[in-house]
């Protein structure tokens, strides 16, 4: 592959504040680094060229779209880089489309979800393949998956800032009305049903903690986080949303007193890994890739097992703590990803 010149990231969606789009600004910036030129394509969100048949919820705009269209939004670069559009098959036809416009052309795939990573979507195949391509997987368990099934594939686990800013805990505190002595529980995730909140809501009514729900519903998913919360409301104080307009992920970091990642299923699962940078201990759910994580060392508490949770908060060992962040900053931090992509490009 290249090592500089032009490179264009495709996805359903960038610029927002799901783990893709997080994750694709990562990598933008760490081949900018490099010294590539970037320039975002998407369906939906924040790029510099927009194509709404390519997005999540694109299948009637796609009526309109043409394979010329998407060869010429991803014509002239030396290296496209495809964010989970051609992993998980939320729009296939668009899948399909940027997988044509591909063929025979330097790409990277990297891939956070697999159809069958999803049981709605177990039924599509594995994603397309290429002899020009490469194929990056965000975890060990996908790329044992992909081999499975005749690809290869390199790991590159999420980066992350090993030094991230220290948000305001007593302004958020404040604003949420959460008071000094309360326990605060943050689930810094959207809502849908594999993000487990039921699980979330049960740990904070056992830890006697305020809850607080960052992410909003998705998929439809409204009506049934509404009775959670009511059910939930008669034990425990319910938050959700941003502390106040425009206040940052550092800022809830800060506010929480413990954090809580109940999902039955996740790609990855940042707040693992920024709970550790900022500090705090975090609860985990069942989800494997959280298992594959937990092996690198990190000493985390169960949801299951809100006993243990309690007595830590009771008492707290800041040498938890410490194993922790000292685990994150040796196998996560983003300052490493340009050298580790360069040689690997090198290689490739």
């Amino acid at each position: 592959m290249p090592d500089t010149g032009s490179l264009a990231i495709v996805s359903y969606r960038l610029g927002g504040k799901d783990g893709v789009s997080i994750e694709a600004a990562k990598w933008a910036w760490a081949f900018r680094e490099l010294g590539f030129e970037v320039t975002t394509v998407a369906g939906s969100g924040e790029a510099d060229r927009l194509i709404p048949g390519i997005a999540m919820d694109g299948m009637n705009a796609y009526a309109a779209l043409t394979g010329e269209e998407v060869e010429r939004a991803l014509s002239g670069f030396d290296i496209v880089l495809v964010e989970n559009l051609c992993s998980l098959p939320l729009n296939p036809l668009a899948g399909k489309a940027v997988a044509g416009a591909l063929r025979g052309r330097p790409a990277i795939l990297r891939h956070h979800d697999l159809a069958w990573q999803r049981p709605h979507l177990a039924h599509f195949g594995p994603p397309p393949d290429d002899p020009s391509w490469h194929h990056v997987c965000i975890n060990a368990l996908s790329k044992r998956e992909l081999a499975a099934r005749g690809i290869d594939s390199e790991v590159f686990y999420n980066c992350f800032d090993p030094d991230p800013v220290i948000g305001d805990r007593d302004s958020a505190r404040e604003a949420l009305g959460v008071g000094e002595d309360e326990i605060l529980l943050l689930q810094a995730t959207r809502a849908i049903p594999r993000k487990n909140i039921a699980g979330g809501l049960r740990l904070a009514i056992a830890l006697k903690a305020a809850y607080w729900l960052l992410g909003p519903p998705e998929d439809g998913y409204d009506r049934e986080l509404e009775r959670l919360f009511e059910v939930a409301e008669r034990k425990t104080k319910v938050l959700r949303g941003p502390a106040w307009p425009g206040a940052s992920l550092a800022d809830a970091y800060a506010a929480c007193d413990v954090v809580t990642l109940p999902s039955t299923w996740e790609g990855f699962g940042n707040p693992s890994i920024e709970s550790a940078l900022c500090r705090r201990p975090l609860a985990i759910g069942p989800y494997p890739v959280g298992s594959e994580l937990r092996h690198l060392g990190f000493q985390w508490f169960d949801i299951d097992d809100p006993a243990r949770l309690a007595a830590w908060l009771e008492k707290p060992d800041t040498a938890l703590l410490d194993r922790n962040h000292a685990v994150a900053r040796a196998h996560f931090s983003l300052t490493g990803l340009p050298g580790r992509l360069a040689k690997w490009m090198a290689a490739a």
